[in-house]
């Protein structure tokens, strides 16, 4: 897509200086639209084409943070940068969390300038592609998935050509991000989709039990077992069967497990008769499968009999704005069980949604939609509503039962360093330790730079020209 094929609209009161920037751009082969009100700004936009916004925040007839508002409450598609002076980075800062893609503080160069609408339009043209991508395919939803994201279509490819096939799949991915529904997603769209899907949560029956629910047993065969009972093996048979958190199978399930996958053959607990089913078997685990193997807790040849075709869940902070489509999901349904108004979320509650790290995953963010539903009342959910830790300070706090726990594999948190005493040979150079703090913030922020600079109480434009510094002299 060429430079100039999304234009930029440039808001600036002040003629002068309109003409400096437009030159700045045109010669970048941007092509650019200069208005000096809010309101000829919002007459521009109404076409609803992706635009990259340069906004005053200083307008003669309105306050820039309105226009700000308004491309926010009707989701334009636009990447707004926001103009402002240095006595009014706070205001910048508060900009951002309108849904400003960046800032840039008076007076910048003609390079800062062009290489932040340079990054602003790659931003517009990934999300087109994005949005193509998902609407072609028609996959904002997918048998009781919600989202269009890169990922997620990648999921549902592997799902539709792993449906057809009588192979075993191996679901991995952390607590919360839906291994049950892509099991029932395999099942709906494979051909045995009029037939029974039985789900059995491996780390949810006692151990002692666990033959029994699998395999069923006979009248007698232990204490309680008054009757004969079907497993779930006999209940999917001609169907799917659904492991789930099949790595908290005892070792000795998992050899009975081995051979009934090889023979498709079991014998129920304290029965004789050998029975014969047809079923396909999905398994999943929030666990690293082959650690579990490595560490002697799971069988290696269950593991490859198991492991033939592996589909991975990404968490849900990986999966771009599709946070924000299951929770107007959650939100509608929610509003209608609790017979409340609410119908959208504030641009201050979205960004928040947006940028939070969801360690629960979608069973957390349900959680939290249900909570707003349940303790408020009105047409927007605004930031103040949002329980603890994504709301203001004093929100009602997530339940800790509310919240998935991460799955094992996930590395503890590194104990804090304790600085070493200083000798001449261990001091660094200022540019040296700086850096490694922006460095480090931004990678505790997952790339995400804005964040970064306001948890460091900087300016974002300062980090992007210190690290253009710091690349320019190889010291990045």
């Amino acid at each position: 897509m060429p430079v100039g094929s999304i234009p930029v609209l440039l808001i600036e009161d002040t003629p002068s200086l309109a003409r400096v920037y437009a030159e700045f751009l045109k010669k970048d082969s941007h092509t650019v639209i200069a208005v000096e009100t809010g309101a000829e700004a919002m007459e521009q936009l109404k076409d609803g084409a992706p635009k990259v916004v340069l906004l005053d925040l200083q307008l003669p007839d309105m306050n820039g943070m309105e226009v700000l508002r308004r491309i926010a409450a009707q989701a334009l598609p636009c990447a707004v940068i926001v103009i402002t002076a240095h006595g009014s980075v706070n205001a910048a800062v508060e900009a951002m969390r309108y849904g400003a893609y960046d800032f840039l503080v008076k007076p910048f160069s003609a390079d800062r300038l062009v290489i932040t609408v340079r990054n602003a339009v790659e931003r517009l043209r990934l999300a087109q592609i994005v949005d193509t991508f998902g609407k072609e395919l028609g996959r904002g939803r997918y048998h009781g998935f919600i989202g269009s994201s890169l990922t997620m279509q990648a999921v549902y490819r592997i799902v539709d050509s792993a449906a057809s096939s009588r192979a075993t799949v191996f679901i991995t991915g952390e607590s919360g991000t839906g291994k049950e529904v892509c099991a029932e997603a395999i099942h709906r769209q494979s051909q045995r989709a009029a037939k029974p899907f039985v789900a059995i949560n491996c780390g949810a029956i006692p151990k002692d039990l666990m033959e029994s629910e699998i395999f069923g047993h006979m009248k007698g065969s232990f204490t309680g077992a008054v009757a004969d009972r079907e497993g779930a093996a006999a209940r999917a048979d001609g169907g799917t069967l659904f492991l789930d958190e099949i790595c908290e199978l005892a070792p000795d399930l998992q050899t009975k497990l081995l051979r009934f996958i090889q023979t498709g053959t079991y014998t129920p607990v304290g029965g004789s008769k050998l029975e014969k089913v047809d079923l396909r078997i999905v398994c999943a685990t929030n666990r690293d499968p082959l650690r579990e193997v490595e560490e002697g807790r799971f069988r290696e040849d269950l593991y490859y009999r198991l492991h033939v075709i592996p589909i991975h869940l990404p968490p849900l902070r990986e999966r771009e704005d599709d946070v924000l489509d299951i929770a107007r999901h959650y939100l509608a349904e929610f509003a209608a069980e609790e017979h409340k108004g609410f119908t959208q979320f504030s641009p201050e509650a979205e960004q928040t949604l947006r940028h939070y790290h969801w360690p629960g995953n979608v069973r957390q963010l349900q959680n939290v939609v249900r909570i707003v539903a349940v303790l408020h009342d009105g047409d927007t959910v605004r930031l103040d509503m949002l329980p603890a830790p994504l709301g203001l300070p004093g929100a009602v706090p997530v339940p800790p039962t509310a919240v998935a726990a991460l799955p094992s594999p996930v590395p503890a948190a590194p104990a804090p360093r304790l600085p070493a005493p200083l000798t001449p040979e261990t001091i660094k150079p200022l540019w040296e330790v700086e850096k490694d703090a922006i460095e480090d913030a931004i990678a505790a922020c997952d790339g995400n730079i804005p964040r970064a600079a306001a948890l460091l109480q900087i300016s974002a434009s300062t980090i992007y020209r210190k690290r253009l510094a710091w690349q320019a002299e190889g010291k990045l």
